[in-house]
């Protein structure tokens, strides 16, 4: 009997040495995990204000999310941002005991330990310890290493749990999670998927993010569609095992077909790409010269700043269908135009130059590969993916075919600013973003500007004493000073008597030249410099024709002058910047500058109005059917380079530019080639749908405002007549030559 006692007691003390010894080593080793000893742990601060990474968001002054940059398309969302439907989604699938336990589920955790060792691999990890694992690791792949990170999710897991309510838990929970397609966060995801924000999620729609945890790529519902659609059905089924939602609303959810709005992250996507890439430049600069109260440099990829522009969604839609629409159109005329010839003739040394300047031959080269080699390669026939108006066409070519293909498509730039507060309301760079990363409206993108730049030239005669009844003979002016350079009219037509108002309405060069003999260039240059212009001019007659390069940017602003009553605003796309709290870190605005007096400018714009109704824009109103105030100046360079449309509106300026890439990419005939129709178009779509929309309060019955004290200028022709004002004066005392 006392040995059985003996051995029974013996049996007792290894046990609860066992047991003890267990006790002891599993309290030690979250000791030494909770030291550091399997890798650092985070900080009281850390845990206090855990970090990720948060995309800079971008916005419409209208209050629209244009666009991000990141290095995670991540955005965070409030708590109250976050629907009853999500947070019931995610607990009845994972961690249905979520508000019962305190950052471990015990029993959910020995369940996990017999399903795997069973082979099921049933998850075990709370909610809390999920986020203890997105906010301070990556998930190790070695099993060894996974059990004492597990170790140190538990100890975050319940340090989380103290420091934060059980609500915060599941707000950094869905702001921390990781998506696909280059979405983190739930804002982000059901931005990228649903085209909305968290709070306007229905049921399906949640269940089938929260069903996207278990695996962000196999449950895609754009790339998987079927496997996601089960895998939402599974979670709806969890929400009625757990009585968040009926039975009826579990079985309507599950008839319908998930739908996506599907909006891609993509940089090269989206509205306003090429105002975002030009912002995006901007915003570099801001961070490098603006730092955070921990002396840091603000990272536009990291720290979730929130930018807001001038850019009105709605009309940059517009904008950009006004061109997508017209350019399309237009291309077609330009093939037909060449009819199976090319611009560049039947040699192709154009081409084999635009060889030697792509990106491929340059890293041939600087790789030691022989320009035979090089060259041969570009002959050879491979797949890729072009570009086209129908939508991208997979094919197959050469690389040099390709260049051929590429250098036929003709661009445009098209800007649109409030003429009152210089506001840049759209701004429509090229024609794809993805395809042509070239910026045509930017102020460093310059071309020769034509015809539009005479209403500068009629400005400065303006001021300086003349009427737009005045009369000049249409004939041609000799420039004797200037080897006796003598410019033609476009239709080579001459003869009769011309005022000021019908010269600038149907762009007669004679009367342009005539202006610049008796005024000069550099009136004319200082004008426009006051006018925002910073491009250079040189001094030369042939100014008065628009030889200059200027850029889109800089004509609205100059034209805006008009509009706005002789006063230059300098157009501008930033309103203010904010931390990822709101917070303003800095406001923009713009410079104001008296250029000219309100009476010299209404006589501008009546004298723009005149080409619009009689003149060379007439088209404005014939084929496009715009109504009401208008005015405007068409532009066509040598050879039909490029063509131009400036339009002022009492609300909106607006300018156009078209035209290839090289010089050589042309129309072979004005017919198309001239201003009226390769830019103009884009206008006169662009005004129809502002005007049809009345919700953005840009209405055609909106006047030109007439100076309250007068002009101080004749504008009635009859009565100038009458008065004998056929003057025909030298305004700097001597004929300028």
């Amino acid at each position: 009997m006392s040995k059985k006692k003996n051995s029974y007691g013996k049996y007792i003390r290894v046990f609860w040495f066992v047991t003890g010894g267990l006790l002891f080593s599993i309290i030690l080793l979250i000791t030494l995990t909770a030291f550091g000893l399997f890798g650092d742990m985070p900080t009281f601060e850390e845990l206090e204000n855990p970090k990720s990474s948060l995309a800079t968001e971008v916005y419409s002054a209208d209050g629209v999310l244009i666009g991000k940059y990141y290095f995670q398309n991540r955005s965070e969302s409030s708590f109250e941002e976050i629907p009853a439907s999500l947070k019931n989604a995610l607990i009845a699938t994972e961690d249905i005991r979520f508000y019962d336990h305190s950052g471990i589920d015990y029993w959910g955790t020995v369940g996990g330990i017999v399903s795997t060792l069973l082979g099921d691999k049933r998850g075990a990890s709370t909610i809390s310890q999920q986020l203890a694992l997105n906010l301070f690791s990556s998930r190790e792949k070695n099993p060894w290493k996974r059990m004492t990170q597990k170790l140190q999710e538990w100890i975050i897991a319940v340090k989380l749990e103290r420091r934060y309510t059980k609500e915060e838990i599941i707000n950094l929970y869905f702001n921390t999670v990781a998506f696909s397609d280059n979405s983190f966060g739930i804002k982000s995801a059901s931005r990228t998927y649903f085209s909305k924000d968290p709070d306007s999620l229905n049921v399906d729609e949640a269940a089938v993010l929260v069903g996207m945890l278990k695996g962000n790529t196999i449950y895609n519902p754009r790339r998987n569609p079927k496997r996601s659609m089960e895998r939402r059905n599974t979670v709806l089924d969890q929400m009625e095992k757990y009585h968040f939602i009926s039975k009826a609303q579990l079985d309507s959810a599950k008839k319908y077909p998930i739908k996506l709005n599907y909006q891609s992250p993509d940089h090269n996507e989206g509205v306003a790409t090429y105002f975002r890439e030009h912002l995006r430049q901007d915003l570099l600069k801001w961070c490098k010269e603006n730092k955070k109260s921990n002396g840091e440099n603000y990272n536009l990829y990291k720290d979730g700043l929130k930018v807001f522009t001038t850019i009105n969604y709605k009309m940059q839609v517009y904008a950009e269908a006004a061109v997508q629409k017209h350019m399309a159109d237009l291309q077609k005329q330009f093939y037909q135009s060449y009819k199976g010839s090319s611009p560049w003739g039947k040699d192709d040394k154009f081409i084999n130059d635009a060889m030697k300047q792509c990106e491929r031959y340059i890293r041939m080269r600087q790789q030691k590969i022989s320009v035979d080699s090089i060259v041969k390669s570009f002959h050879i026939p491979q797949a890729m993916t072009v570009f086209s108006y129908r939508g991208d066409v997979d094919t197959v070519m050469t690389p040099f075919d390709s260049i051929k293909y590429y250098k036929y498509f003709l661009h445009t730039g098209f800007m649109v600013n409030n003429p009152h507060t210089g506001e840049i309301v759209s701004w429509v760079g090229g024609i794809n973003h993805h395809y042509f990363k070239y910026d045509h409206v930017n102020i460093h993108a310059k071309r020769q500007v034509g015809s539009t730049i005479k209403p500068i030239l009629y400005t400065t005669a303006i001021e300086n004493g003349y009427s737009p009844c005045f009369e000049v003979p249409n004939v041609k002016v000799v420039f004797e000073n200037f080897n006796n350079w003598s410019p033609d009219n476009s239709d080579n037509k001459y003869g009769g008597i011309y005022t000021l108002y019908k010269g600038l309405a149907m762009s007669v060069n004679c009367i342009s030249a005539y202006l610049m003999k008796q005024i000069g260039p550099q009136p004319m240059i200082d004008m426009a410099h006051r006018m925002g212009i910073e491009s250079k001019m040189d001094p030369y007659p042939s100014l008065c024709l628009g030889v200059p390069d200027i850029s889109v940017f800089e004509m609205v602003g100059a034209y805006s002058t008009f509009t706005n009553k002789g006063v230059y605003n300098k157009p501008y796309y930033l309103q203010r910047i904010c931390d990822s709290r709101g917070n303003v870190l800095q406001e923009f605005t713009t410079k104001k500058t008296e250029v000219i007096n309100e009476g010299v400018a209404y006589v501008m714009v009546r004298m723009l109005e005149n080409v619009v109704n009689a003149g060379t824009g007439q088209r404005l109103r014939g084929k496009y059917g715009i109504t009401g105030a208008v005015g405007g100046k068409t532009g066509t360079t040598q050879n039909n380079t490029d063509g131009w449309f400036m339009s002022i509106t009492p609300q909106l300026t607006g300018g156009v530019w078209v035209g290839g890439d090289d010089r050589i990419i042309r129309f072979r005939s004005i017919f198309y080639g001239q201003g009226a129709s390769m830019a103009l178009p884009v206008w006169g779509y662009f005004l129809r749908s502002v005007y049809a929309d009345k919700t953005l309060g840009i209405s055609p019955d909106a006047t030109f405002e007439a100076p309250a004290t007068g002009i101080g200028i004749e504008t009635d022709c009859d009565k100038y007549k009458q008065h004998g004002e056929d003057k025909k004066h030298v305004i700097f005392g001597e004929q300028y030559n």
